[in-house]
């Protein structure tokens, strides 16, 4: 009978799966991120793990349908990854880890295995991942791997019941295995009392009361009116997507010693002309929270991405928002008049500002 072959890179290895294996696959299925984003059965039983290293991957072999592999790191279960085939040189990759794996790269490595695997021995040209939308951390493995991101697929992606929007990208054969985009970073900045780190699910009530406040309605016309939940899962989910694109980095802010989401700063546009902007929840202003953020956003911009200016811009009558900027040394560039509107539909001047490499070197 067919089997998966056994290969190693020497840190990880993929091969067949084994009996013992259920009590690994069993406790992935359990995990909240496996059921969430994978069709296990829900509720998962022991039964249902014994099928799958006994039955389900070893048919898949047998009638060639589908090539799954177990992962096993330090001699221990990490997931399972496979690769299902659709024919005429085609196949759609699938992964799962075991949650202790994860954040350790094994999984990659095991898919870069597979992959090599199913190119040189199985002659596939093209190989399809999908992803429930939403799946960041698919995502993102996909693109290491070096899988261009083709976009969404609406209803497409069948789902206990339901038809949810997948993605959807695409590895050739001849493609070099690396990205082949920019995906920016989003590290944990800390000074000043103030810490810059990336949005949690947590802070969704937060974000939702820091853009629905008046102040932002007023002075902030692209954010949506009388935001709810839905409006700030959307917002972390653009939060996100900008990372992906080489577009924005954006950080919620808190004070050092306290969690809570004070506000929210970011570089805009990297991709174009790389600007600094920021609002703040009502608990923040006028303490200097605000723009200390923006502080180590700017420092940041200089002294770890390289930037040799940076933009910013403010409604010309919104003082405060003006002040964070010639506080942070940012230098007036003129007045673009009528260039922006209030949320109240009033048409306001635009105040530029910039900050150059060597303006903070001098």
């Amino acid at each position: 009978m067919a089997q998966a072959p056994t290969l190693t890179d020497g840190t990880v290895t993929i091969r067949a799966h084994r009996a013992d294996d259920a009590q690994g696959a069993y406790e992935q299925s359990q995990d909240p991120l496996s059921q969430r984003w994978t069709t296990v059965p829900v509720p998962y039983a022991m039964e249902h793990a014994h099928a799958f290293v006994g039955e389900f991957m070893p048919k898949g072999w047998t009638d060639d349908s589908e090539w799954g592999f177990a992962v096993e790191v330090d001699g221990r279960y990490a997931g399972t990854i496979s690769l299902r085939n659709e024919g005429s040189g085609r196949a759609e990759i699938a992964f799962g880890s075991h949650p202790w794996v994860r954040g350790t790269g094994a999984i990659e490595r095991a898919l870069r295995l597979m992959l090599e695997w199913g190119f040189a021995e199985q002659g596939l040209q093209t190989v399809v991942w999908y992803a429930n939308r939403g799946n960041w951390a698919s995502r993102k493995l996909a693109w290491r791997l070096g899988f261009s991101f083709d976009g969404t697929l609406r209803s497409w992606l069948p789902h206990r019941g339901e038809l949810l929007d997948g993605w959807v990208g695409i590895l050739l054969h001849d493609d070099p295995r690396e990205p082949r985009t920019t995906w920016l970073a989003n590290p944990v900045v800390e000074g000043d009392g103030v810490r810059l780190r990336p949005f949690t699910e947590a802070d969704v009530p937060r974000v939702v009361e820091g853009i629905g406040d008046a102040g932002t309605q007023y002075w902030l016309a692209f954010m949506p009116r009388d935001p709810g939940e839905a409006e700030g899962r959307a917002y972390l989910e653009t939060v996100q997507e900008r990372l992906a694109t080489n577009h924005t980095i954006t950080w919620a802010f808190c004070a050092s010693d306290d969690d809570r989401l004070l506000g929210v700063v970011g570089l805009y546009r990297m991709d174009v002309e790389p600007e600094v902007g920021y609002w703040a929840h009502p608990e923040a202003r006028g303490q200097g929270l605000t723009t200390r953020a923006a502080g180590l956003a700017i420092r940041y911009a200089f002294e770890t991405l390289g930037l040799e200016r940076l933009a910013a811009y403010a409604s010309a009558p919104h003082a405060a928002s003006r002040r964070v900027l010639e506080a942070n040394g940012m230098r007036p560039t003129g007045i673009q008049r009528n260039a922006a509107r209030t949320g109240a539909g009033e048409v306001v001047d635009l105040a530029g500002y910039d900050l150059l490499a060597t303006d903070v070197r001098t």
